[in-house]
């Protein structure tokens, strides 16, 4: 792909799609209050993710854990964890340390205007399917000029994106892993048991239990099966404790690029390969965005991909699971003072190369080839990181 082509991808995806705001709230916890009920933040927040991932040789399980306190912002504190994660007594949790500002921008990159006119287009196709369903591939063409591929990338590309929802990675929040601690989750280490949490300011009563249906969850059984010129058979293991299951994939044929995902809608997926609130889950199960709990297998389309292959990319939703001290008072006229809360949010996730077709004719060197994004963890956040990665950028 020619250098300005990716430029003005690039360009118009990051003027048409906005980056989510950081969201400190409680989520469900407070989502639901009746209007009439006073609720304050409380003086203190955990969030901890986990995440199990097979884009590597071994499988990975990921613990993140995050500490805002109110009362002693930036002093260390610890996680005392039980014995079965195998990851010793406890977790240390970290200030994170402010950090020199850098000057905006990348050096070599310019604009994109005076370039030539890009070349090539996005096919997308979507839904488990042997064959083509009709009115596909949605079709957007590089060469129909800036204003429409914009609109035509806002469509394709922001549909379901939801605001970031991570905890805010800055001064004041003490973390785990970090510069002295980067342990991971063996894999026989388990979350069932008691969590407490130590430190300057923290209240006695900050512990919480989580229970097998709160655990780790476990890696991804993947296969697929049929030729690359043929539809491929996708199917997996039900993964334990999963609310819902996405699939995509994507692929390059010259200038264009494929990309195909499990949905029911010509979303593109950008936004979904990423930890989910339980609310959002379920809504778009139910829209048939995301593939129910208990299907285990799906299609892509013959011959969609070609005979060059791509990247396959699944994502199992484990949802989320919130704690709070005192518990919220059941009549609403009661004002809500938590001292402590928590979310833990539960995500595996695999990705595997969809290789060469070994009947299809082997054609001569051209600019197709196999996808290989240099880091898969952040492909999917954002179009600008998809295009980088599909074109190597």
């Amino acid at each position: 792909m020619p250098t300005q082509f990716l430029q003005f991808r690039v360009g118009a995806l990051i003027h048409t799609v906005g980056a989510g705001v950081m969201c400190l709230s409680m989520g469900p916890l407070l989502a639901q209050s009746p209007a009439t009920q006073i609720v304050k933040p409380p003086n203190m927040q955990l969030w901890m993710d986990v995440s199990t991932s097979t884009q590597h040789i071994t499988p990975a399980r990921i613990v993140d854990v995050a500490l805002w306190n109110s009362k002693k912002p930036g002093v260390p504190a610890t996680q005392q964890i039980p014995p079965g994660m195998h990851m010793g007594e406890r977790l240390e949790l970290l200030p994170i340390k402010p950090q020199a500002a850098t000057s905006g921008g990348e050096s070599g990159q310019s604009s994109a205007s005076g370039q030539e006119p890009p070349k090539g287009r996005l096919l997308l196709y979507w839904g488990c399917s042997a064959t083509v369903p009709a009115g596909q591939p949605r079709i957007i063409d590089f060469s129909t000029g800036a204003s429409v591929n914009a609109q035509a990338f806002a469509t394709a590309f922001a549909g379901r994106q939801l605001a970031e929802r991570g905890a805010p990675m800055k001064p004041g929040y003490a973390v785990f892993p970090n510069e002295r601690e980067q342990k991971s989750l063996p894999k026989d280490g388990s979350l069932v048991g008691e969590h407490r949490v130590l430190g300057e300011g923290i209240d006695e009563s900050f512990k919480f239990s989580l229970s097998a249906a709160q655990d780790v969850m476990p890696a991804i059984d993947l296969h697929s099966k049929g030729a690359l010129t043929g539809s491929i058979a996708l199917s997996w293991t039900s993964v334990t404790n999963a609310r819902g299951y996405f699939l995509h994939a994507m692929a390059s044929r010259g200038d264009d690029i494929i990309l195909w995902s499990s949905s029911d809608s010509s979303d593109a997926g950008m936004g979904l390969f990423e930890y989910l609130p339980n609310a959002a889950i379920e809504r778009w199960v139910k829209d048939h965005t995301l593939l129910a709990p208990d299907v285990t297998q799906c299609a892509i389309a013959k011959g969609i991909l070609g005979n060059k292959g791509g990247m396959l990319r699944m994502i199992a939703y484990g949802g989320e699971h919130h704690f709070a001290y005192p518990a919220r008072p059941a009549n609403a006229r009661v004002a809500w003072e938590p001292e402590w809360a928590v979310r833990v949010r539960l995500k595996s996730h695999t990705m595997t190369m969809l290789g060469d077709d070994p009947r299809a004719p082997k054609p001569a060197p051209t600019k197709d080839r196999a996808i290989l994004p240099p880091d898969p963890t952040i492909l999917m956040r954002d179009p600008t990181n998809l295009l980088r990665g599909l074109l190597g950028g």
